[in-house]
């Protein structure tokens, strides 16, 4: 399929990348929920003003019984105005719709009619219009975008309310118990949309490929190109691939024909050769490595 960079065919890419860059962040993900559980699931036990003077010398003894009672860790302190777990767990929640949201912005760019390469799996009535028959709107992607702006939006609440005056703080506290359960809440919907997309997600094949065809081989220059710098030195090899992409352009003739045209290429290249450099599925550098590497990832994190 076509890869795109400022939404323009850039390189051939296959859509298994496309779906192990999706996949990447979050076993990433996976990995930090492990990591941050220890520091967020603790005890917090401090009396008053955080010394537990009225348990005398007895006092870190309880919070320790009480912490086990709760099967939660104990911390070395009371930390009732030390918020950076909370904080990082929201944080970690911001991570997770973050990476959801370059899915769902992904799966909504391709499923527009002008592309048609990818589309959300189909339910009867989800995501008709109440006007228009024929449309099948990216729904469940739309809701993962609405969730994770809902939850980057209280992501520097969190971190505002780690300024905590004092012993106790005079608000900043109370702030995050209107943040914690909507970040929450917004996460798991943003979750349960995304399962469904990526369990049944319609992938055309055969519109990948007319995509990719429709400019005519360009792009595939840079692989004319770099075929051609051993032969002609790169600044000349770019210089003849440019003419020949222009050529292409103006005569609204297929890149190999233009090349074919190009005396600096036919000195070296025959027609043969050109076809070869101007195959796309020839031009995926390490792409099937990538994707058995991310794989490989996933089998060791189930």
């Amino acid at each position: 399929m076509a890869g795109r960079t400022h939404l323009q065919h850039a390189l051939p890419v296959t859509f298994g990348l496309k779906c192990a860059v999706w996949l990447q962040p979050l076993l990433r993900h996976v990995e930090r929920l492990d990591q941050l559980c220890p520091r967020v699931l603790r005890a917090e036990f401090g009396g008053a003003a955080g010394t537990l003077a009225s348990l005398g010398d007895r006092g870190f003894a309880v919070a320790e019984g009480l912490a086990q009672e709760l099967g939660l860790a104990a911390p070395e302190a009371p930390w009732h105005v030390v918020r950076d777990g909370v904080a990082e767990a929201v944080s970690l929640l911001g991570l997770v719709c973050g990476s959801l949201a370059k899915l769902a912005t992904d799966v909504i760019l391709l499923a527009q009619n002008e592309v048609a390469e990818l589309a959300e799996p189909y339910v009867a009535g989800r995501g008709s219009s109440s006007t228009m028959p024929q449309k099948r709107n990216p729904i469940a992607s739309e809701y993962i975008l609405a969730a994770a702006r809902g939850v980057h939006a209280l992501v520097p609440l969190m971190l505002g309310a780690m300024a905590q005056d004092h012993e106790r703080a005079t608000g900043p506290w109370q702030a995050e118990a209107l943040a914690i359960p909507q970040a929450f809440v917004l996460t798991h919907g943003a979750l349960l949309h995304a399962r469904p997309i990526a369990e049944g997600m319609v992938v055309d094949a055969a519109r990948m490929r007319r995509n990719l065809d429709i400019s005519h081989g360009l792009i595939v220059a840079e692989a004319v190109m770099m075929g051609l710098a051993p032969l002609l030195g790169r600044g000349e090899a770019h210089h003849a691939v440019k003419h020949a992409c222009d050529a292409a352009l103006a005569g609204n003739i297929p890149l190999v024909d233009a090349l074919a045209r190009e005396p600096a290429v036919t000195a070296h290249l025959d027609r043969a050769a050109i076809e070869r450099l101007t195959d796309p599925a020839r031009y995926l550098g390490s792409a099937d490595a990538f994707i058995d590497r991310i794989r490989a990832a996933a089998q060791a994190s189930l």
